[in-house]
């Protein structure tokens, strides 16, 4: 009675987990849409919905074996033990894998063609992914023992700062050189042409549910009920906050940076939101704030990397910077719980980099090779909505009957 109780509970708790990421992918949709132009509004929408659904079926059939080793073409008889666990913990974890494409749209918007970034969401979903997911998490190929063996403790991300968020921004990376600019956003004279979003209302929509969920795509990491930590929840609560007020401060007073800063703080104390203390996880959201609208200023308007939502700087870096700040603040000497060693940290971050950014490299170099990425220039002018999907989000002519 208790053990099937137990099961039940955990179920339960990490379906509710499930949940709340799952509406987090909302929040992909409504930041997207309120960032881009109107004319790729539906666009926007459209990819996220249909990218989680392309992500499920890699991920059911192909990735989540690669992962963890475990597939489900058994009968439900079997699939049905432990309450169904098993089936609830690949819900879980989906949800993390799908946010993978879902961060790469919002870098490509605006000019990416539809069924060229469905293929790479298999692609990456099936294969790339869950082939780090496994080493960090499973200790796929021995990596964990190696890292461990080498550097006196594994390599630490609690809930994905490099698992899901590097790995997402920088595969995000090559896709977005490759695609090129958006038309007219960078002028021969070297000026930057502005593009400014559509929907402040809807961007900030956006963040807000993004910043709901993470709660449960933290807190819930933990996978059972018995391992819950409120530690992980006041830390996510107080990296959102100094990822608010430090994008606030250096962004001045700039909504979009505002409401992106929340956004970074988090993405930064996923790995070590179960070792800091509450203070350096303010610091490591605080520093991620100002980090993100440092880089996506520099990457926007010096380098010329038209990155529409800034997915490099956010996920990417401040990813990876989240990585490495387990290794900092999850020292005992400044806090944290210890168990934890900064090289294993740099080691497994640049180990999670390097294969996003040369996984993301291949897939959509061959993608650009084969069959294209970009729409046309008549087609960006029209707007992905009309382009692609041959409706815009708010009728442009109403029919007098």
């Amino acid at each position: 009675m208790v053990d099937a109780f137990k099961s039940g509970a955990d179920v339960l708790f990490i379906l509710l987990g499930a949940i709340m990421v799952l509406a987090m992918h909302a929040g992909f949709a409504f930041l997207e849409l309120g960032t881009v132009r109107k004319k790729n509004q539906v666009n926007a929408l459209v990819k996220i919905l249909t990218d989680f659904s392309v992500s499920t079926i890699a991920y059911f059939f192909i990735g989540y074996s690669i992962a963890y080793g475990v597939n489900f073409l058994s009968g439900a008889e079997h699939l049905i033990q432990k309450n169904g666990y098993d089936l609830v913990k690949f819900f879980f974890l989906l949800t993390f894998a799908a946010a993978i494409p879902a961060i790469v749209s919002g870098g490509i918007a605006e000019r990416a063609r539809f069924n060229p970034q469905l293929a790479a969401t298999f692609i990456l979903v099936g294969f790339l992914y869950p082939f780090f997911e496994g080493m960090a998490w499973n200790n796929n190929y021995g990596y964990q023992d190696w890292v461990e063996a080498t550097f006196g403790a594994k390599f630490h991300d609690f809930a994905g700062s490099v698992v899901v968020h590097a790995m997402g921004g920088w595969i995000a990376l090559p896709a977005v050189i490759l695609l090129g600019a958006r038309s007219g956003r960078y002028r021969q004279d070297g000026g930057v042409a502005a593009h400014p979003p559509s929907s402040i209302p809807f961007l900030a929509l956006g963040a807000w549910i993004l910043t709901v969920g993470w709660f449960g795509f933290n807190v819930m990491s933990a996978q059972t009920l018995e391992a819950v930590s409120g530690l992980v929840a006041v830390n996510s609560l107080m990296a959102m906050v100094g990822g608010t007020l430090a994008a606030l401060l250096v962004g001045k007073n700039d909504p979009g940076f505002i409401h992106n800063g929340p956004l970074a703080g988090l993405v930064a104390v996923c790995a070590g939101s179960d070792l800091m203390h509450p203070l350096g996880a303010l610091a490591t959201g605080a520093i991620a704030g100002g980090l993100f609208v440092i880089m996506f200023t520099i990457t926007q308007n010096k380098w010329k990397i038209d990155d529409v939502l800034g997915v490099w700087p956010l996920h990417g870096l401040c990813g990876a910077w989240g990585g490495i700040a387990a290794g900092i603040f999850g020292l005992q000497s400044l806090g944290g719980l210890g168990g934890i060693s900064f090289s294993a940290q740099l080691v497994g971050t640049l180990t999670g980099v390097l294969i996003a950014l040369i996984g993301g490299a291949v897939v959509y170099g061959a993608l650009k090779l084969a069959i294209g990425l970009r729409l046309d220039t008549e087609e960006e002018f029209n707007g992905a909505d009309l382009s692609i999907h041959k409706i815009s989000a708010t009728a442009e002519r109403e029919t007098n009957w």
